[in-house]
């Protein structure tokens, strides 16, 4: 019967972090979604050990039909939420209703295990809940462990889950009633195993029918044809648009495929790159920044997709570039997909690039990555800037010091600061906390692309002494930026700078930022919004 609990709250903990995950990836707010999926489980874990009293006259038919209950749930969940949130849309009112019928069920297994345990051994209640919570809480700690390192990498979110089940429902279900098979009348007994047996035949065929499922829902989610489509370690990579697209051998067009269907790059569900307009952003993070000072050494954060670095190559004075990316999957996909590896110029095996895959935070701050390899002529941090706190680290001012640090003399820093204006002086103040003068710059909103409205976006230049703009003579000129309407962004933006700067965001105090721009949880493709 312990082993039964420990089983059991393995399995109930990774369905918990099935939830979070999916809501985190679906949604987006991690802090929001960890916040909302524990609270309401911990709430229907209460209820479920209330209703559970009822049943205690019947503790193994009951735990048997609880568990069956459970895995049938649990294991289908992630399907379920997936497909409907592709298809419909609305996904929070779901998950609070799937979260609090699994949390029910899990808080109904503890009064029906403990009964259990003292038909079989009659003794003190102390120790009886000491052995139960221990195997419980154990339990807990080899799903919470399994489900990072073993079940997402392994099996992915839908195929995780529905083994997940599946070992609930033999653990929970027929363990349970093969050792207490007296229990149950003979009539009651068949019809419990022919339970047991149906969830795991329906666990079965739909792990057997979960691809096309999940092409269905990316069909419904994304509105063009997926090219690729995998669950990397770190984020779910989706690639789409025609499937014998390759962009013409200008790779400066961005374009290259059928305007109404052009390539695009999602990152968990949400849209990184836009083949038509995705020049426009990455020539605004690297040209301002290469355009006033020397350029031999050259550090990209981020920017995996080789788009930034397509622009960073393009300066004939460049002689080496580090990226560091964390996602070798992502940079994998950038070489091996050929529209996507011909949009960003085979950037990624330029013989002058070095890639090393770590989180860019970690690697500023080790002894033996950012302190080794530097010092740098440029910095550009080209990592995503979301409207909330789960990426906001790398805006943070101990990211934005330890990016500082690395620059050579007379080096400049770039930064992306996202969509909202309000969002570019937090950041600032990021900066020269570090030590160095800023001049923020931004591009405008531009004309409908087959992406849809092309969206403004600011950003930062930093140095130690006061910044300039320009643009390098060692590079072709840039299609979306002057350096007159460069001056002129400046200029306008120094004149919105509040009177009071806004604190820096650090790692320990992370602020959600205001949102930018329309929601972004939506049923058919973004629009407008390049990386």
């Amino acid at each position: 019967m312990l082993l039964a609990a420990f089983v059991c709250a393995a399995c109930g903990l990774v369905y918990e972090l099935e939830l979070v995950a999916l809501g985190n990836y679906l949604i987006g707010d991690s802090v929001t979604q960890t916040s909302v999926v524990l609270s309401v489980m911990v709430f229907a874990m209460g209820l479920g050990s209330l209703l559970a009293k009822r049943f205690t006259r019947r503790p193994a038919s009951a735990f048997a039909l609880v568990e069956c209950a459970l895995a049938l749930v649990g294991g289908l969940s992630v399907l379920t939420l997936h497909a409907w949130w592709a298809r419909f849309g609305g996904y929070q009112a779901a998950i609070v209703a799937l979260t609090g019928l699994i949390g029910v069920l899990i808080g109904a297994e503890i009064p029906l295990l403990m009964t259990l345990i003292q038909r079989i051994r009659r003794e003190d209640a102390g120790r009886a809940v000491a052995d139960l919570f221990a195997a419980d809480y154990v339990g807990a700690l080899v799903g919470g462990l399994a489900f990072p390192f073993l079940i997402l990498p392994a099996f992915g979110p839908a195929a995780g889950a529905l083994a997940t089940g599946a070992v609930n429902a033999v653990a929970g279900g027929a363990v349970v009633l093969w050792l207490f098979r007296d229990e149950p009348e003979p009539r009651a007994r068949a019809l419990l195993w022919t339970g047991c047996g149906l969830v795991l035949v329906t666990l079965a065929a739909a792990a057997a029918c979960s691809g096309a499922i999940e092409r269905a829902a990316r069909q419904a989610l994304y509105g063009a044809q997926v090219r690729f489509a995998a669950q990397s370690r770190y984020q779910e990579i989706v690639l789409t648009g025609p499937a014998g697209a390759r962009p013409g051998t200008d790779t400066g067009t961005g374009t290259g495929t059928d305007p109404a269907q052009p390539l695009r790059l999602y990152l968990d569900g949400r849209p990184a790159v836009c083949g038509p307009d995705e020049y426009r952003d990455n020539e605004a993070l690297v040209h301002p920044a290469m355009g006033t000072g020397p350029d031999a050494r050259v550090l990209l954060l981020g920017g995996g997709d080789g788009l930034a670095l397509r622009e960073v190559l393009r300066h004939s004075g460049v002689r080496s570039v580090r990226l560091v990316e964390l996602d070798p999957a992502l940079t994998g996909l950038a070489r091996t997909d050929p529209a996507l590896a011909a949009l960003g110029g085979h950037s990624l095996d330029d013989p002058r690039v070095r890639i090393t895959h770590a989180d860019p935070l970690e690697w500023l701050r080790s002894p033996s990555g950012g302190r080794a390899a530097g010092p740098f002529d440029v910095v550009l941090s080209g990592l995503p800037a979301p409207p909330e706190a789960r990426g906001a680290k790398f805006q943070s001012q101990e990211f934005l010091g330890l990016a500082a640090r690395v620059l050579a003399p007379g080096g400049r820093l770039a930064v992306r600061a996202g969509s909202s204006e309000a969002g570019l002086w937090p950041v600032e103040s990021g900066l020269r906390a570090a030590g160095l003068q800023t001049l923020p710059y931004g591009i405008a909103a531009g004309p409908a692309t087959g992406c849809g409205p092309a969206r403004p976006q600011g950003f930062l230049l930093a140095a130690a002494g006061r910044p300039g703009l320009a643009l390098a003579a060692d590079a072709p000129l840039p299609r979306s930026l002057t350096e007159a309407g460069l001056r002129a962004a400046a200029e306008r933006l120094a004149a919105a700078r509040p009177a009071r700067a806004p604190a820096a965001s650090t790692v320990l105090g992370l602020r959600r930022q205001p949102p930018a721009g329309p929601d972004r949880r939506r049923t058919g493709p973004p629009q407008g919004e390049g990386r």
